[in-house]
């Protein structure tokens, strides 16, 4: 639950950004931004949605939630927003309020008679607060306990989707809303780099991803699984790959911009013979109240600054590497928040510091 210091600290944040955009009033709709200032509240009803059961209008003097007759006995009872400073504003369900009143209305969703947001809410959503950063800590621990037991769970024989299903179950029994699970066996490991679960049935190999939400927070990981010893071409691939990843890790530091970290990447992939395999899927970026709030990509200006989560995924065709890492002060390696004690890795050497990074899990 949101405390006062959290609440009022955000809240700051966003008039301060209302004045600098000379915006009068702001509505927050998506569910990213509603999690935010309200410090995990649990508004994603219709996942497929962008938006929540719940919207927030902040002005200089007040901050009301905006809820329907639905969703407003949970909202009180469970999240108690309105003992929190939120001023609780309840429409029929059948009868919405359609706008906020304000001569300059501020969105985080494209509207026409209003100036979107989106991006400027992006940075500070970014900046974890310290409570926020807790928060994190205990949902990676969770999550890289629920991947271990899925990844415990696995035979030859067991399917994708049943895979799948015992990742979902794992996550679900943290309370934990698993908003990407992906699932590849043997061959689509190398050639689909978003694996959609299908019936198709492990036979040596698999490959297990998971985005994990809660507290409006996402957190970010990806295993892999071998039945019998490890063929020398697949394990020269992790080692790559855990280079590269390590790289990328190492050069999380404040002030870097995500442009600096993508460079570090094409000249690990080079470095360590697979030049050119990052244009085959995105490297990652910047985490917290979506998987990926920003990507690194060649040009992006997006700076790094301590307290911001970062999900750095490389892949080298049949590998990937990815964990979910805080950005600590200058000069201080990341904190890698979704390390699972007794999983295979690798101490990388990188420009004189060591970064563990997973390697692949030799089943019996």
């Amino acid at each position: 639950m949101i405390s006062s210091l959290e609440f009022e600290t955000k809240l700051a944040r966003l008039r301060a950004l209302m004045e600098e955009q000379g915006v009068d009033t702001l509505w927050l709709r998506r569910v990213e931004n509603v999690s935010w200032i309200t410090g995990g509240a649990e508004v994603a009803i219709d996942t497929a949605s962008p938006f929540g059961a719940a919207s927030v209008v902040v002005t200089q003097d007040r901050c009301e939630l905006w809820t329907t007759t639905i969703e407003a006995p949970r909202l009180r009872a469970e999240d108690r927003l309105d003992t929190r400073g939120f001023t609780l504003r309840i429409d029929p369900w059948h009868a919405p309020t359609e706008r906020p009143a304000g001569a300059v209305l501020g969105v985080d969703f494209p509207r026409p008679d209003a100036r979107d947001l989106s991006n400027a809410l992006t940075r500070l959503r970014a900046r974890l607060l310290p409570a926020e950063q807790d928060r994190f800590r205990t949902l990676a621990v969770n999550c890289a306990e629920a991947m271990q037991r899925a990844a415990n769970r696995l035979t030859p024989g067991t399917s994708e989707t049943e895979a799948a299903a015992a990742l979902c179950y794992e996550t679900r029994r943290f309370n934990i809303t698993p908003t990407v699970l992906l699932v590849a066996a043997d061959e689509r490991v190398y050639t689909v780099r978003h694996p959609l679960p299908t019936n198709r049935i492990i036979d040596r190999y698999a490959m297990l991803v998971l985005c994990g939400r809660q507290h409006g927070l996402v957190c970010s990981l990806t295993r892999l699984v071998h039945f019998g010893p490890l063929p020398g071409e697949l394990r020269r691939k992790m080692d790559a790959c855990a280079y590269v990843d390590a790289a990328m890790i190492a050069a999380s530091q404040p002030g870097a911009t995500l442009a600096d970290i993508f460079r570090v990447a094409q000249e690990a992939y080079a470095r360590v013979g697979f030049d050119g395999e990052w244009q085959f899927h995105h490297q990652g970026g910047v985490a917290g109240y979506t998987p990926r709030e920003v990507l690194a990509t060649p040009g992006e200006t997006f700076t790094l600054e301590e307290g911001m989560v970062c999900a750095w995924n490389p892949s080298i065709s049949g590998t990937k590497s990815e964990d979910s890492v805080l950005v600590r002060p200058a000069g201080q390696m990341p904190e890698v928040l979704t390390a699972m004690y007794g999983w295979p890795s690798r101490d990388v050497s990188v420009g004189g510091n060591f970064v563990a990074r997973p390697l692949i899990l030799e089943a019996g």
